[in-house]
């Protein structure tokens, strides 16, 4: 069984993550590690660390003796914005931490596979927004777009020059019951839920007809897993992976949802994430993930909004 660290598990992605891994590793191979003393989703093993601290990461590491790492500590694009210079910082330096603990321990004959997430906030005004290719224009107008896009060359660098076994997906928004909105551009999908189970007008900070690539929670897990478990051979990308789930505009997310509960209503109030969502992609080409991995999505929309319903607690 493979020895497992996560960094950033009280995140979104690491909510569900951990369980995942432990369930399929073993819950004593699975360690969470956060800034926060909370273990907010009941880890079975959970750590504080400070991704920042390269010492005390290497010193874990070392210990337990990782054979895999979970980078997913980050500030996400709207908070980001509020916060540049310490996104930048968490965003980077983070990953490099990572990036050099593995390299130094490849070197000393322990390889370390590491997963980072990179995001659809890598691309920008300029790239294809429809059917966006992997290899495509990027130009990215947030301090989160500028990480992401600088984190997916380190990835490909660290690998080109000294072998390490880095693999990254381009996250569309994700959609999740288990985490409440993080303060990204897409989670108006997420607390549009929390709003219908409250019988409360929705307030959508986003244009009724912004058209954005999303992908339900299970389906962002297993993608993650099944990359991580490909063959090293068959990953011919070692920047992110593009991966699409389903693409849907507000207007379309809550008539799915009114189809279910008839009384809910929303508004439509644009705020500084509506230039934000502009110059990301409406679908994603995720050629390259089906041909060398064989990625696909699983989850409509009708599934997501009765599973979103059915299981957020309010």
């Amino acid at each position: 069984m493979a020895k497992i660290l996560i960094v950033g598990a009280n995140g979104q992605i690491g909510s569900e993550l951990v369980g995942a891994l432990a369930a399929k590793h073993g819950a004593q191979n699975v360690i969470a590690t956060d800034i926060s003393p909370n273990n907010l989703y009941a880890a079975p093993r959970y750590q504080v660390l400070d991704i920042l601290d390269k010492a005390a990461l290497a010193k874990l590491v070392e210990e337990e003796e990782i054979d895999q790492v979970y980078q997913l500590a980050a500030l996400l694009s709207a908070t980001g914005e509020a916060a540049p210079l310490k996104a930048w910082t968490l965003n980077m330096d983070g990953l490099l931490n990572i990036l050099e603990v593995a390299r130094v321990r490849l070197e000393a004959g322990k390889p370390m596979q590491v997963f980072w997430p990179s995001s659809i906030a890598a691309f920008g005004p300029n790239t294809p927004p429809v059917n966006t290719p992997q290899m495509t224009v990027m130009d990215p107008s947030t301090i989160y777009g500028i990480s992401k896009l600088a984190g997916e060359r380190l990835c490909e660098y660290y690998f080109a020059k000294y072998g390490v076994d880095v693999r990254s997906i381009r996250y569309p928004g994700i959609i999740s019951y288990k985490s409440p909105p993080g303060g990204g551009t897409t989670d108006y999908a997420i607390a549009i839920f929390h709003a219908a189970l409250k019988n409360e007008t929705y307030s959508c900070f986003l244009e009724a007809d912004t058209t954005l690539p999303m992908i339900y929670m299970p389906d962002a897990i297993r993608a993650t897993i099944e990359l991580m478990e490909a063959p090293s051979a068959n990953i011919a990308i070692r920047s992110a992976y593009n991966i699409d789930g389903l693409s849907f505009n507000p207007q379309e997310l809550f008539e799915a949802i009114r189809a279910k509960r008839p009384e809910f209503q929303i508004e439509y109030k644009p705020d500084a994430r509506q230039q934000i969502a502009k110059t990301w992609p409406q679908s994603l080409d995720d050629s390259k993930a089906q041909q060398d991995w064989g990625w696909e999505a699983h989850i409509s929309l009708p599934q997501l909004v009765d599973d979103m319903l059915a299981n957020i607690t309010v």
